[in-house]
């Protein structure tokens, strides 16, 4: 693959260091809905966007900022370490 990449002259990028702080599946808007749905089940796909809708229509106006808020000194911790990894 890396000899394609030269061939095509494209410019290699390395992968982003792992750090669970950064994990997408942490971040606060995804909490709610986990939450909100354990123990649910449900027949049809229908089902669950409804009940994803319902879930974030009940949200506060400031929710999302909250959340995105939170993920600053996150990313903070992550560049001051250089991108290692990153302990919680």
């Amino acid at each position: 693959m890396q000899n394609l990449i030269t061939t095509f002259g494209w410019e290699h990028l390395d992968h982003p260091p792992y750090s669970p702080l950064l994990v997408p599946s942490d971040f606060h808007f995804f909490l709610h809905p986990k939450s909100f749905l354990v123990g649910r089940w449900f027949h049809e796909d229908s089902e669950v966007k409804e009940a994803i809708t319902m879930c974030f229509a009940k949200q506060e106006t400031s929710f999302d900022d909250e959340g995105i808020q939170k993920l600053v000194p996150r990313y903070d911790k992550c560049l001051k370490n250089r991108g290692y990894y990153v302990e919680m």
